[in-house]
C-alpha cells in the first residue's frame, strides 16, 4: 500500500460529521469504516507473508546461484503446487518399488551366506546365559544375528530397513561382533571372518546398482526441490498480483469515504478554531511539520517547508480544519501517554513494562486510524489502474 504522509479526519470522531436526522447513514458510514479496518488487517498479514517468503528466498539464492539458468529455463512451465505433490507421491512410490527390488536381490545374497555350513553360529541370537558368556554385553554394544535381520527385512509396520545399505551394515555387524568377542584362532572367529569375506565379494557385485539408485534418488530430489521452489514462487507471485488488485479496491473505497467525509464536515466554530491554534503550538517540531503538510495538501500554494510560515486558521477549508483538529488531538494524546509511561518508569519498572505494552497498542491503533484516514484524503488515486 502507498506510504501515508499525514492523517486526515479520524473517522471514529463522528462529531466532525453532520449526520443530523440520519442515524442510519451514520451507522452505515461507521460500518464501512470498520470493514476497511478488518480488510486492511488481513491484507497486511498477506503482505508480511509475501515479504517473509521473498526474504527467505533471497538468502537461499546465493547458495543456488549455479542453478540460476535452470530456474529461468523452467519458469515458463512451472507445475502447480498440487501437481508437484502428486508427482512427488508417484516418484516416492516408484523409488520404493526399485528399492524393494534391490532388497530382493540382497536377500538372495543373504540366503547364500546363511546356507553356508559355517553359518549356524550366527543364525540366532547368542545364548548368553546358556553359554555362560557373562561379559558378552560388556564387550558387544549391539548384538546382531541373521534371524533379527530377516525379521526386520520382512517388517510391515514401518520399523523395517529403509534401504539396502542398512541391511548390509547389520550383516557386517554379525561377523564383526563374533570376531571381536572370540579370539582370533577360535573356530567362531575363523568362521565369521571367512563368511564376511564371501559376503563382501557378493556385495561388490550388487554395489554398482545400489550406487546408481542412490545417485538417481539424489538427482530426483534436487529436481523436485527446484520445481517446488518454482511453484512456490509462482504461487506467491500470483498472491502479490491479487493483493495489488485488492489494494486498489481498498483505495477506491477509501476515496468514496473521503468524498463523504468532505461533504459531511460541519462548520467549525470560532472557539474551536482558537483552541486548534493553541493546540498546534504545543506540537513537537516533527509533528508540526506534519500538520503543515496537511494544510499544503488542500492548498498547493502553501509553503509548508518554508523558514517562516504564516498559517491563517480562518482561511482554511472546513475539511482541512477538521483534519488538523483530529491529528492534533491524537498526537497530543500520544505525547501525554508517553510522558505518563516515563513517569511510571521512575516509580516501578515492572508496572512500566505493562503500561508500555498498553501504550504501544494504543499508539499502534492511533497510527492505524491516522493512516487509514490519510489514505482517504488522497485524491490522486483516481487514475490508478488495477494490476493485471
Amino acid at each position: 500500500m502507498d506510504q501515508v504522509e499525514a492523517p486526515i479526519v479520524d473517522v471514529t470522531h463522528v462529531g466532525a460529521l453532520d449526520f443530523t436526522g440520519n442515524g442510519v447513514e451514520a451507522e452505515s458510514f461507521k460500518h464501512r469504516v470498520d470493514e476497511i479496518f478488518v480488510q486492511v488487517d488481513k491484507l497486511e498479514q498477506r503482505v508480511n507473508e509475501i515479504e517473509q517468503f521473498y526474504s527467505s528466498a533471497s538468502k537461499k539464492q546465493g547458495n543456488a546461484s549455479k542453478s540460476g539458468s535452470a530456474v529461468k529455463d523452467k519458469e515458463k512451465h512451472v507445475p502447480s503446487m498440487k501437481k508437484q505433490q502428486q508427482e512427488a507421491a508417484l516418484r516416492e512410490a516408484a523409488a520404493a518399488k526399485r528399492m524393494q527390488e534391490l532388497m530382493r536381490q540382497f536377500g538372495t545374497i543373504l540366503r547364500q551366506i546363511t546356507q553356508h555350513k559355517w553359518a549356524w553360529p550366527f543364525l540366532q541370537p547368542v545364548d548368553v546365559e546358556g553359554l555362560g558368556l557373562h561379559d558378552y554385553y560388556e564387550v558387544i554394544d549391539k548384538p546382531m544375528d541373521f534371524s533379527t535381520i530377516k525379521n526386520q527385512m520382512e517388517a510391515k509396520d514401518g520399523t523395517g530397513y529403509k534401504n539396502v545399505r542398512e541391511i548390509c551394515a547389520d550383516v557386517r555387524l554379525v561377523f564383526k561382533n563374533a570376531m571381536k568377542y572370540n579370539e582370533e584362532r577360535s573356530d567362531v572367529h575363523v568362521m565369521a571372518k571367512t563368511l564376511m569375506a564371501k559376503f563382501e565379494e557378493k556385495w561388490l557385485q550388487l554395489l554398482p546398482k545400489v550406487t546408481e539408485e542412490e545417485k538417481r534418488l539424489e538427482e530426483e530430489e534436487a529436481e523436485a526441490q527446484l520445481n517446488m521452489q518454482l511453484a512456490e514462487e509462482a504461487a506467491h507471485a500470483k498472491m502479490a498480483r491479487d493483493l495489488s488488485n485488492e489494494l486498489y479496491e481498498v483505495d477506491m473505497h477509501l476515496e468514496e469515504l473521503r468524498d463523504m467525509v468532505v461533504q459531511k464536515c460541519r462548520k467549525m466554530s470560532t472557539e474551536e478554531k482558537r483552541k486548534l491554534g493553541v493546540a498546534l503550538s504545543r506540537l513537537s517540531p516533527e509533528d508540526l511539520s506534519t500538520a503543515l503538510e496537511i494544510v499544503a495538501q488542500s492548498n498547493p500554494g502553501f509553503q509548508a517547508t518554508a523558514e517562516e510560515v504564516d498559517l491563517d486558521i480562518d482561511a482554511q477549508t472546513e475539511s482541512t480544519l477538521w483534519r488538523l483538529k483530529f491529528f492534533v488531538k491524537d498526537t497530543l494524546e500520544v505525547q501525554a501517554k508517553s510522558s505518563a509511561s516515563i513517569g511510571a518508569t521512575n516509580n516501578d519498572n515492572t508496572n512500566n513494562h505493562n503500561s508500555g505494552n498498553k501504550n504501544n497498542i494504543n499508539n499502534a491503533n492511533n497510527k492505524r486510524k491516522r493512516e487509514i484516514c490519510n489514505a482517504i484524503a488522497k485524491t490522486n488515486k483516481k487514475n490508478k489502474k488495477p494490476a493485471s
